[in-house]
């Protein structure tokens, strides 16, 4: 028996982000922003084997994008530990393994609506700690409300 082989096109330049965990690349690319509707090339594969984790990963690559750091933070929410590269004339400039930072700071809003930082008349931007890596948990400063990712 024959073993077929997917050959995914190369990118010239933009990021690929490897390793995601398994059934959220769709939710990075919503994150993202990217809906493929203006014309760049997005390759999306989910539940793909990783011979390196033995197990299931997802990937994403995106032409002519390099995420920020708020982009950054948000993937590691939903993914930590994934890889991210950067590509440059269809070489790898830059990679680097994503970690959750330890605060995230005016990201989203506490889910506690009664947060002073959910208060109009309080300008204060949201603010949580990392309190869990694996579920994903977070504590707001404020309140102390623990959200779970």
């Amino acid at each position: 028996m024959t073993e077929l082989t997917l050959r995914i096109e190369k990118i010239k330049s933009g990021t690929v982000i490897d390793h995601i965990e398994p059934g959220k690349a769709i939710r990075v690319l919503n994150i993202l922003g990217l809906e493929g509707q203006d014309g760049r090339l997005i390759t999306v594969a989910i539940n793909v084997q990783s011979k390196k984790l033995g197990g299931k990963k997802d990937i994403i690559k995106v032409e002519n994008v390099f995420l920020d750091n708020e982009q950054l933070n948000q993937i590691s929410l939903l993914s930590p530990k994934c890889s991210i590269s950067y590509i440059e004339n269809f070489e790898v400039s830059k990679k680097f393994i994503l970690n959750l930072p330890e605060t995230f700071i005016g990201l989203f809003p506490c889910l506690n609506e009664n947060c002073i930082s959910n208060v109009a008349a309080e300008p204060m931007k949201s603010e949580f700690q990392v309190i869990s890596e694996k579920p994903v948990k977070l504590r707001c400063v404020y309140c102390s409300r623990i959200n779970r990712f």
